[in-house]
């Protein structure tokens, strides 16, 4: 009897393994043997429960979904602006692959995708209000370890985030790729002092910039940014052959009238030009200005544009503009500071970083140079092309957008000879430069001759920047520009 009892328990056994298989997949497919129903029928309930055990089972082993939430972006912004998603629901995603661009008040910004995994949700439309620290898509990832490092990385707030360090972090490596370490050596970064945002705290290379974005005066080699936020394709830079290649048909929209008044709220640039020039109002400007015969500047270019352009870099006025007047700022770098908001202390910035106004689809932007005093006319001329580049496709980020120390202001590519610029706090200075224009002046020899002649507007903070100062300093920029070999005397 008890053989019997273990025999129908081994042939129960078998049924229930046999039916939890086949029913979790094709439970239409299971046909039990005819000897064995009256098992069937008997365990019925039995079997009903495992079946829903089943089914259960394999609804958790689904992939998890994980909201990506928007991280600290830095600068103290906390919304930004959708601007165009670069993936839709359904789309599969890989680490570092793009999602979107967003716009805060200060600069573009590309967002990365953090998981390998599928795109289930879009939480905004463009144009949307994206806020830090809330979801901005939902990726069904590929294991479940990637939600709780999300968990860990971006619930954390942004103040405590960057008080920590990997080291101390105990127990855990720094992980970053060659890239990401190559990077980090050239701009000579400890990894150690960088906290990583990547799956299993991995540095990634927006984590890099972010650190050199707070750093005053950070180089970062051109190739390396084209690498890391490369632009489209039409924007990209190239060597230049054609007249077409090098300028663009500007294209007007046509205007749209409606007959009715439309209010809209202030956001992205706009917004930080509100900002900007409010605090700009409490600083006591004064102007002064002159004009430059730049005849001799204008022969050196057409001798030095071809060789520049054979190496793939368009060569402007501006890259001799810029470098004379870092030239001048080493003998006065009073016109190279910062003034404190209390008017107690002056801060001599080591670094030239020269700004430059340009005008892109996103409105008036000031990128600037790094680091001038260690660059050559032609350093600055590629610099310059790979700013214009990332200005027209709207990929100017925060490092670009940050540590000005000294503005000049190209208005006379558009048009006009004088200008009132307005200083950019917590700068000092700025200058503005009209277009050149050929037109008749006297020589040495008291003969009219034909020369290239620009005007230059500068303003002041009159608080620590008195005329005399202005004055030598423009006349100093001038003899450079109107003497263009006498450069060489000073380059390094």
């Amino acid at each position: 009897m008890a053989a019997v009892t273990r025999g129908s328990f081994t042939v129960f056994r078998q049924l229930l393994t046999h039916h939890y298989r086949r029913r979790c997949f094709r439970p239409q497919s299971f046909r039990p043997d005819r000897t064995l129903q009256p098992l069937s029928f008997r365990y019925e309930t039995d079997l009903k429960m495992f079946s829903s055990r089943s089914l259960h089972s394999s609804a958790v082993s689904q992939r998890p979904i994980v909201s990506f939430k928007l991280s600290d972006i830095g600068e103290g912004i906390m919304e930004v602006t959708v601007k165009e998603w670069y993936v839709k629901e359904g789309d599969k995603v890989s680490q570092f692959d793009s999602i979107c661009e967003v716009q805060s008040d200060k600069a573009s910004v590309t967002i990365t995708s953090r998981y390998d995994g599928v795109i289930k949700k879009l939480h905004y439309e463009v144009d949307g209000t994206a806020l830090v620290g809330k979801p901005l898509v939902d990726i069904e990832t590929e294991s479940s370890s990637e939600v709780l490092q999300e968990e860990d990385v971006v619930e954390t707030p942004a103040m405590a985030r960057d008080e920590h360090t990997h080291q101390e972090i105990k127990g855990l490596k720094t992980q970053a790729t060659p890239a990401v370490r190559r990077l980090a050596i050239e701009n000579n970064i400890k990894l150690s002092e960088v906290v990583g945002t990547g799956k299993d705290c991995r540095i990634l290379k927006e984590d890099i910039l972010n650190f050199l974005a707070k750093q005053t005066g950070a180089i970062i080699p051109p190739t390396l940014f084209q690498e890391i936020q490369p632009p489209p394709p039409l924007a990209a830079a190239r060597p230049v052959s054609t007249p077409a290649a090098l300028k663009a048909p500007p294209t007007t929209p046509k205007p749209v009238f409606t007959g009715k008044d439309v209010t809209e709220p202030l956001k992205g640039y706009h917004r930080a030009m509100v900002k900007t020039m409010t605090a700009a109002l409490k600083i006591p400007h004064f102007g002064y200005c002159d004009e430059l015969d730049l005849s001799r500047l204008v022969s050196l270019r057409a001798e030095l544009r071809p060789i520049a352009e054979g190496r793939g870099v368009k060569l402007s006025y501006m890259p001799f503009f810029i470098k004379a007047a870092s030239l001048s700022l080493l003998h006065f770098p009073i016109l190279n500071s910062s003034l404190d908001e209390g008017c107690q202390n002056i801060t001599y910035k080591a670094s030239h970083n020269i700004g430059l106004a340009m005008d892109t689809v996103n409105g008036l932007l000031v990128p600037n140079v790094k680091n001038v005093q260690l660059l050559s006319v032609f350093d600055v001329a590629q610099e310059l092309n790979r700013l214009q580049a990332l200005g027209t496709a709207g990929q100017l980020g925060t490092n670009e957008l940050s540590g000005g120390t000294f503005t000049l202001s190209n208005i006379g590519s558009i048009g006009g000879t004088y200008a009132k610029p307005v200083i950019l706090p917590p700068e000092v200075a700025i200058g503005a430069l009209g277009k050149v224009q050929v037109l008749p002046r006297f020589d040495a020899g008291g003969q009219v001759v034909r020369a290239h002649i620009m005007n230059v507007s500068w303003s002041a903070d009159h608080r620590i920047i008195d005329g005399a100062t202005m004055c030598r300093f423009s006349n100093l920029w001038k003899k450079y520009l109107e003497n263009p070999a006498s450069m060489v005397l000073d380059l390094k």
